[in-house]
């Protein structure tokens, strides 16, 4: 039988691949030390691109419930690359959030995207809750 963990978002367990760990420690690390409500965050997020459909790693909505922050989770033995932010990218223009971040456990990229201009800014650090707008 596969190793399972508890999925604090889906509220169930959850089989426990290398990818779903770094979910698992994201969400951790966010609900925990940044205050990112576990309510407002959503795996496995829906959207379709083109009539495609795609999943969102993890989506956090703000209080009004709107997207504000997609989240693609790699493997830890996955480097993040140029693919891994087109990835992402290409999620936002489904779901046009302003923040995005990629990350494989070891390795954190957090960027906002001005609403005015679409440019891109990497942050040195992932925002508190509160601190997202």
């Amino acid at each position: 039988m596969r190793e399972s963990i508890f999925d604090p978002v889906r509220r169930k367990r959850v089989a426990l691949t290398p990818e779903e760990g770094v979910r698992q420690q994201l969400i951790q690390e966010l609900s925990s030390n940044l205050g990112y409500p576990l309510h407002l965050m959503s795996c496995e997020y829906s959207l379709v691109l083109n009539r495609l459909k795609y999943r969102g790693d993890l989506v956090i909505f703000d209080r009004e419930t709107n997207p504000i922050l997609i989240a693609e989770c790699k493997s830890p033995d996955v480097k993040i690359t140029r693919e891994s932010f087109e990835q992402v990218l290409r999620y936002n223009l489904a779901l046009k959030v302003k923040f995005l971040l990629v990350t494989n456990g070891r390795d954190t990229f957090m960027g906002r995207i001005d609403p005015t201009d679409g440019k891109y800014t990497f942050l040195t650090e992932i925002p508190n809750y509160n601190d997202l707008s």
